[in-house]
């Protein structure tokens, strides 16, 4: 993982608008779709990865959506979004995390070959999208956190091909739990990176906005009185001679 993803090398001027909305919505229509489709594939094959993997692509179409409503906005509203969208991968991964305790502790065999024929077309699908953003990777926070969606999504996608040679083999579910599990943590991974990047782009413009106190002129006078010289003593010598 690069230096990048701790947040450390994001420059404070954003790309075209225009340029980076198309994109956007391409996105969004994109993931949009594919919820769809894995959500039905996960129901009918009983994979919980798949299922992650699906949650995934409704919360990448959300935060593409929101990232259309704030783009336009000040620096300081980007920054809140890419906060709030932190908080949703992180409670997405919790939530994933306690979908595959259930289903395993239950026991059930999933479709390997439904998943691993959807988890082949996701992965063409988030291919796509990260190649059209790849250009804005190194965004603001709430551009990069549409990247590193997309960029975790696409390492879910090859876990879930895994998971499918893992169940077919093995004729055991576990295999797609253990997928399930690490999807979870690579949302939680992402949710900490973006939320530690928005924070400090809040606390720096808070930093820029608050005025810096300078300490008040002490006032001069004109001119100085000149003191009175002070006369001279009387020697002992001269009071002697009078």
């Amino acid at each position: 993982m690069s230096a990048c993803c701790s947040g450390s090398c994001s420059p404070t001027t954003p790309p075209p608008d225009g340029r980076y909305r198309k994109v956007l919505w391409a996105a969004l229509l994109i993931n949009f779709i594919m919820f769809g489709v894995e959500l039905a594939s996960s129901l009918a094959a009983g994979s919980v990865s798949l299922l992650a993997d699906s949650v995934d692509f409704l919360g990448d179409a959300a935060n593409y959506g929101v990232s259309l409503f704030v783009l336009g906005m000040a620096v300081v509203w980007r920054s809140r979004a890419a906060y709030a969208k932190g908080v949703v991968m992180g409670v997405f991964g919790v939530l994933v995390l306690a979908r595959a305790l259930w289903l395993g502790l239950d026991g059930h065999l999933p479709h390997a070959q439904t998943m691993g024929a959807v988890s082949l077309l996701a992965l063409a699908a988030n291919g796509a999208v990260a190649a059209m953003l790849y250009a804005f990777r190194n965004g603001d926070a709430n551009m990069r956190s549409v990247w590193l969606c997309t960029r975790n999504d696409m390492i879910g996608n090859l876990a879930v091909m895994l998971a499918a040679l893992g169940v077919f083999g093995a004729r055991a579910g576990w295999p797609d739990i253990v997928v399930a599990s690490i999807m979870a943590c690579l949302g939680l991974s992402a949710a900490r990176q973006v939320m530690r990047q928005a924070r400090a782009e809040l606390r720096a413009q808070a930093a820029a906005r608050s005025p810096v106190a300078t300490p008040m002129p002490i006032p001069v006078p004109a001119t100085l009185p000149t003191p009175a010289p002070a006369s001279s003593p009387v020697s002992i010598v001269e009071i002697r001679r009078r």
